[in-house]
């Protein structure tokens, strides 16, 4: 080899080098980018907990478009969609999916996979819904946070009867097969127990769907309903301006699950935080993406509840809501 072949080897040696470790580290760097699926009923019904949860990764350290991908299925209200969205992110082979915002989308991707880890968040009765085993040990690919809707229906009441003390009948707005045939029941008996106690009459009334509400607000009224409860459910939430509107047209002072219905107009919530549900799923994620086991993991119930009321629509249904609950309040729209 004369002297000008073996300085052309050790210079293309020395080019090639540093081109081979920029390749394994570009390399490197994509065998760390995460896959979450991210299966919601509509996205668009709750703005908030989205961006909680994506807030949750980022206090994390992960940066969407960079080190995690999030593969969105929105079923945009149209609950049927929701296995055939599952079963899409099944085929794509994400990491972990994220069953966002309640039961259906939860059992959707339950009965997609039974061996991509499943994130769930706000699940009525995780175990009554045969999503786990049990709450400290899961046991399958489930794990997550529940809502614990049954154990909060006696402080609908209680905080309805409060603001409202006049109310002699209450009705409760259900959608069968939403929240699980148990959970249901639970909610009833709990809100039956808590009404005999309270002094008012509970009256019961179904939606299946948005087509059953003119029906199910004609039945309240005709019963001469004081006041009225809504545990929230995908769909409930999907036509949250829908039951907002025929609330206010039937003048019945209304407790909701979620605050989102109070910023939009309804008259009181009563519940879990779901930004702070959304956040603390984003830890979930992140130690199933490090190695654990999803059975291994136990269901979470909430830790921060909050209570929130509107006087407007307080003083346009012609109530005013004694001081004595306004101040206990975690928030009152103006």
């Amino acid at each position: 080899m004369d002297r000008r072949t073996f300085v052309g080897h050790v210079a293309g040696g020395l080019l090639a080098a540093p081109l081979a470790v920029s390749l394994a580290a570009e390399a490197q760097l994509a065998a760390k980018v995460a896959r979450i699926g991210y299966l919601s009923p509509n996205r668009a019904s709750s703005p908030r907990s989205v961006d909680a949860f994506l807030q949750g990764l980022r206090d994390l350290g992960y940066v969407e478009g960079r080190n995690v991908v999030i593969e969105y299925r929105d079923a945009e209200g149209k609950l049927e969609r929701l296995p055939v969205l599952a079963a899409e992110l099944v085929a794509l082979k994400v990491d972990v999916i994220v069953a966002a915002a309640g039961t259906l989308a939860a059992l959707a991707a339950h009965q997609a996979t039974k061996t991509i880890p499943i994130v769930v968040i706000g699940v009525g009765d995780p175990m009554m819904s045969g999503l786990v085993t049990s709450l400290a040990r899961p046991g399958g690919n489930v794990t997550g946070l529940s809502a614990l809707s049954p154990e909060l229906t006696s402080k609908w009441l209680e905080l309805l009867k409060q603001a409202v003390p006049a109310v002699g009948r209450v009705a409760l707005l259900l959608q069968p097969g939403a929240l699980g045939e148990r959970t249901e029941k639970d909610i009833v008996n709990e809100a039956g127990i808590a009404a005999r106690a309270l002094g008012v009459q509970l009256q019961v009334v179904e939606a299946r769907g948005p087509a059953d509400f003119d029906r199910a607000f004609s039945e309240m009224t005709s019963a001469r309903a004081g006041a009225l409860m809504v545990p929230s459910t995908a769909m409930f939430s999907s036509e949250r301006r829908r039951l907002l509107e025929l609330a206010a047209k039937n003048r019945l002072p209304t407790l909701y699950t979620f605050r989102e219905y109070v910023d939009a107009g309804g008259l009181m919530s009563y519940g879990p935080n779901l930004a702070d549900l959304f956040r603390r799923a984003a830890t979930y994620v992140d130690k199933i993406l490090k190695g654990a086991k999803p059975g291994d993991l136990p269901v979470e119930q909430p830790t921060k509840f909050e209570l929130v009321i509107n006087v407007n629509t307080a003083k346009a249904l012609g109530i005013t809501i004694p001081q004595s609950v306004v101040a206990r309040a975690d928030e009152v729209i103006q």
